[in-house]
């Protein structure tokens, strides 16, 4: 019974991904944390209890199963991609990769996008966290070129993240993006809010530009806002202090496929 009341509730992403990628996203529901951290909280660097995190990545683990262990990120909005697993290390970087089953790579938002890719031939996943300033920065774009694969075998997923009618920005952003790419298609993901200077920015359609410009065509998901979704999501904007979600892709292994 007491599995049953803190079983969390998870979204599974819905994409043509090969048989052999399992991919998932964490909700606040279930889990054992209190507070302004209620449910399912996976950040440990948030001020939520020790042993409530440590409760609830036992439970995720549950989900993935013995064979699968999760990389978890220090993540500092940043570009930095790595190779996953690293064992018995926390990296510093903002998303991870790998080409073999028994690692599921993982980012924590809790606003910020994040991003799950595979290729078509099921020999590699990703995992990237994209806040508006690695967004601007170049993480997908670095995360695709870190991959073994073309560009044009990937699939990509966008996450749960802050919706357009919720992402207002300062100028400083919008310059940010602008920057880089002037396009119609650009100009068009900021819409002027009602505080002069201030956007309302689509980070979902700022990020499928990205990762067209990278060579990624097929994309699916977005369509999610963590901020009026408060039932289902945490969010930074919304509360200040608040959980964080997890965002995970791996293949699977020989036990997986039975």
């Amino acid at each position: 019974m007491k599995k049953t009341v803190h079983s969390p509730a998870l979204i599974t992403p819905d994409w043509p991904a090969p048989a052999a990628v399992s991919a998932l996203v964490t909700t606040r529901s279930g889990g054992f944390s209190g507070g302004p951290w209620q449910g399912f909280n996976l950040g440990d660097h948030v001020g939520d209890e020790a042993d409530a995190v440590a409760a609830n990545r036992w439970l995720l683990q549950e989900q993935l199963g013995t064979g699968t262990r999760v990389q978890w990120l220090q993540q500092v909005h940043g570009t930095a991609v790595v190779l996953a697993p690293r064992p018995h290390d926390v990296p510093v970087a903002d998303a991870s990769w790998s080409c073999g089953p028994g690692v599921a790579c993982a980012v924590l938002t809790a606003d910020c996008l994040p991003v799950l890719l595979c290729d078509r031939a099921a020999t590699v996943v990703a995992a990237a966290h994209a806040g508006w300033r690695g967004l601007a920065g170049g993480v997908l774009e670095t995360t695709v070129r870190a991959l073994p694969v073309p560009a044009a075998s990937l699939l990509a997923w966008l996450g749960p993240a802050i919706g357009p009618a919720a992402f207002e920005v300062g100028a400083e952003v919008r310059d940010a993006f602008l920057a880089a790419d002037g396009s119609a298609a650009a100009l068009e993901a900021f819409t002027p809010a009602q505080r002069r200077g201030h956007y309302f920015a689509d980070i979902y359609r700022l990020a499928r530009l990205r990762l067209q410009a990278a060579g990624v065509a097929a994309i699916y998901g977005g369509g999610f806002c963590t901020v009026s979704d408060a039932a289902r999501f945490y969010s930074y904007r919304r509360d200040g202090v608040t959980g964080r979600m997890a965002s995970l892709i791996y293949l699977n292994t020989a036990a997986d496929h039975g």
